[in-house]
């Protein structure tokens, strides 16, 4: 459910879908040959800042094109094309990026400048540096990670299983613990493994490509991106994850109880970590498969099911997106523009092969907002839509911004934003909009199963959130060795996780590259701190609206205070310091993990009941 694209490819410049100011100078020359057109002045810098972005507009625009027809359309020649503009894009990254990092230098430059000089130099994932031949070692190492991923197989029962089946059977609770633990093993061992000689010699070349943009290592580099110095920022998740880490640790000892009461103590014992493979997913990062399996005795069912719901009014696709533009349309918000209706892919065509995903797109950096789904009349979808319409939403907000500040306030602000609308998908919501009877609101009883369910994947994924970039940043400092990989994931995974491998792991081997996000070079963090701000956003919202029930019951639709304060948030994009931006909305300078212990603050209270007499931690 992430949204989309200005088509820049995963080594190019992480700016989405941005636009410009009108009074902006147009760029005649290549992109090598600009800088020298301008002089190390802070006026030449402002003005070579203000060429680049009109040639990133003009391009993103033709890029976010080619992309939408080759995820629309899918052919040869339109992936072709695809690539085509992926490689330029990254030539323009690469080059922009080292030219902002020269400009960087200058002496009294004036703060909106610099602000655009560091999200051009922080915008590469992966910075090759300029030694010949660097780049293309460097993409083709990229480049053949992701497709070693792509093409990795496990075992079940011996039989080779590839990666989307084995995700789903990991949440099959009709396998053995024996069949679980054959498809962890066999996943980490034929997945990542082979990875861990290239793996190790791309950090090196992107290593250098960091220290010539002035950082000290890639992973300073990413965390230089979050408006604070990058050790700062390292201190301000750890202080994050402290925050949460009560209830997550609640939730740990009455699962891994649940567990033990399942599989007995040979399998999962009473304490210690929990068994990585019996989480019902393939990194133990969200555990709502094995619900069934925790569920509290008769509360967790609802009593209602909104893709019946929907089904029994004659609701089709169409009719969901119309129902969710309601939504933001009660807070205040424009109507969507009628080339949304008429550009955006809202059912699967018989006729040809496009990208399901989900996902919500800008493609003229103005109005031309678009979401691309396979939509089915379903809860899941449901819920999707209200969320890639909070990006939609979003991209509008801030198109008046100049092309580098159309996107979130920080990277976690985009999902957020979506999270935090969908959170407010309550009973009482649906009740306001004539999906469901006020007599079928479920009552206060139900609430610690829904809760639960809800914290099995929202709170149980939080320290994995952590830890991914944890382990990164520490491999690109250098204190986590090539010889180390492996053991510093297991040690993380059991530090934060309080999970394990379910057998002993080999000193070659390379677990991290059995995640997607590590072959594929993509920061993790967004999505950690995406978990903490929607409940952040979503408290603010309903303090606004003045509810006083259970904040998990809280609805604001229909509330316009709530969306004229939302509003001067998400215009602000990315050109303020995210504190800024989440003050307007929230009244508070500083990201917090109180508003989601708030909300499942009746679980925990429960959980504690459950673990009464259990040993907590590992």
């Amino acid at each position: 459910m992430k949204f989309a694209p200005v088509a820049l490819s995963a080594i190019a410049i992480a700016l989405s879908t941005p636009a410009m100011a009108q009074d902006q100078t147009p760029m005649e020359d290549a992109p090598s040959e600009v800088a020298a057109d301008y002089p190390m002045t802070p006026e030449g810098a402002k003005a070579w800042v203000a060429a680049v972005e009109k040639d990133l507009f003009d391009f993103s625009v033709d890029a976010a094109r080619t992309q939408w027809v080759n995820a629309t359309y899918i052919t040869d020649d339109t992936d072709a094309l695809a690539a085509k503009s992926g490689a330029e894009g990254t030539e323009k990254s690469v080059t922009y990026a080292l030219e902002a990092a020269e400009y960087a230098e200058v002496p009294g430059l004036d703060p909106d400048v610099k602000r655009k000089l560091d999200i051009l130099r922080n915008g590469i994932v992966l910075p090759a540096p300029t030694t010949p031949g660097a780049a293309t070692e460097l993409a083709e190492i990229a480049t053949g990670l992701q497709s070693q991923y792509g093409k990795g197989k496990g075992t079940l029962n011996g039989k080779p299983i590839s990666g989307s089946d084995i995700e789903a059977e990991m949440g099959n609770l009709e396998h053995t613990p024996a069949e679980f633990e054959e498809m962890w093993t066999s996943w980490h061992d034929n997945v990542g493994a082979p990875m861990k000689g290239d793996y190790a010699r791309m950090v090196e070349i992107a290593n250098l490509g960091a220290k010539e943009l002035g950082f000290s290592d890639v992973g300073a580099m990413w965390r230089s991106g979050y408006d604070m110095p990058a050790d700062d920022f390292t201190a301000e998740t750890e202080r994050l994850w402290q925050e949460v880490k009560p209830l997550y640790m609640a939730l740990h000892t009455y699962v891994r109880g649940r567990l033990n009461a399942k599989y007995g103590d040979a399998v999962q014992p009473k304490t210690g970590p929990i068994r990585a493979d019996l989480l019902g997913n393939m990194w133990a990062q969200e555990w709502g498969n094995i619900y069934p399996l925790v569920a509290p005795a008769g509360s967790g069912d609802l009593g209602y099911d909104i893709g019946d719901l929907l089904q029994e009014k004659g609701k089709g696709p169409l009719d969901m997106v119309h129902i969710g533009e309601n939504f933001y349309s009660s807070l205040g918000f424009e109507k969507l523009p009628e080339t949304f209706w008429q550009r955006s892919l809202f059912t699967k065509p018989a006729d040809r092969e496009v990208v399901c995903h989900a996902s919500a797109w800008d493609v003229d950096n103005k109005d031309d907002i678009r979401i691309k789904m396979c939509i089915k009349v379903n809860a899941d979808d449901f819920v999707t839509i209200h969320h890639e319409l909070g990006h939609n939403y979003y991209q509008r907000a801030y198109s008046d911004q100049p092309y580098l500040y159309l996107n979130g306030a920080n990277d976690g602000f985009h999902e957020a934003i979506g999270d935090f609308v969908a959170l407010s998908i309550t009973p009482e919501y649906l009740v306001q909009i004539g999906l469901l009877d006020r007599n079928d609101v479920p009552s206060a009883e139900k609430d610690i199963g829904l809760l639960l369910r809800q914290a099995m994947d929202k709170v149980a994924f939080l320290p994995f959130g952590l830890l991914v970039d944890k382990w990164r940043w520490g491999v690109f400092d250098g204190s986590i060795t090539p010889a180390n990989y492996n053991q510093a994931w297991v040690d993380l995974k059991q530090e934060y996780q309080g999970v394990a491998p379910p057998v002993d792991r080999p000193a070659d081997a390379f677990d991290p590259g059995a995640k997607y996000h590590i072959p594929a070079n993509t920061p993790y963090m967004r999505y950690f701190l995406a978990r903490i701000l929607q409940f952040q956003f979503y408290k603010a919202a309903c303090d606004q609206a003045g509810w006083k029930g259970p904040l998990h019951r809280c609805s604001f639709y229909g509330n316009k205070q709530v969306g004229d304060r939302l509003n001067a948030m998400l215009e602000m994009g990315a050109s303020k310091p995210w504190p800024d931006a989440l003050e307007t909305f929230t009244g508070s300078r500083q990201m917090s993990g109180k508003a989601m212990m708030e909300y499942f603050a009746p679980l925990k209270k429960w959980l504690d009941e459950q673990n009464q007499g259990m040993k907590s931690g590992w």
